[in-house]
């Protein structure tokens, strides 16, 4: 099974390595790794960490300029892909088919063939134009999950908040995931 994982220059880095972490450890898959220019100084200026370090938690990593990668080709097969964090910039590019970059190609061709996109899409307040370009997504098949964590779990850490949001998002890939925490109907308390 193959994901891929983009990762763009929104603010919330630590999704997409946390995300590349979690899926690093899973039996039979193998992730794609596409970063935009933007997320590499992004990860940098948020958790002081280079784009090889998120390349070595991926199985497989292709730069953003590579528009003839096999990513680019509906014949690749794939489960799916997921935009961690997901810009405005780029979600926006996805909902209008501009494949100028291998992360938005790869992400239109996930679209056209009908597997799963997740775009994690941090920003906040949400204009009209935002909402319509999200409503756009939702009606071409394209997954809005907006890392906004769940407090049931009674999290103690911001990584508790981002694991959270991370899991939910490898729930809604369809892969088992023992570690996440799930509500029983009870308080924990």
């Amino acid at each position: 099974m193959r994901v891929i994982v983009g990762i763009t220059g929104a603010s919330g880095s630590v999704l997409g390595f946390r995300l590349l972490e979690k899926l690093r450890g899973k039996q039979g898959l193998e992730t794609h790794l596409v970063m935009t220019r933007s997320a590499e100084r992004t990860a940098w200026l948020e958790m002081g960490l280079r784009a090889q370090a998120f390349r070595d938690l991926a199985h497989h990593h292709h730069p953003v300029e590579e528009i003839g990668a096999a990513l680019a080709s509906g014949s690749f097969l794939t489960h799916g892909m997921v935009v961690a964090p997901c810009s405005v910039h780029s979600m926006s590019a996805i909902a209008h088919g501009i494949t100028d970059n291998l992360l938005t190609r790869a992400a239109d061709v996930v679209l056209k063939e009908r597997r799963r996109l997740i775009l994690m899409v941090r920003e906040m307040p949400l204009h009209l134009g935002h909402l319509r370009t999200m409503t756009t997504l939702a009606e071409m098949g394209a997954i809005l999950a907006p890392p906004i964590p769940g407090f049931y779990g009674q999290p103690q850490t911001a990584l508790d908040l981002v694991d959270h949001c991370v899991d939910r998002v490898i729930d809604l890939l369809g892969i088992p995931n023992a570690e996440a925490k799930r509500w029983d109907g009870s308080s924990s308390r």
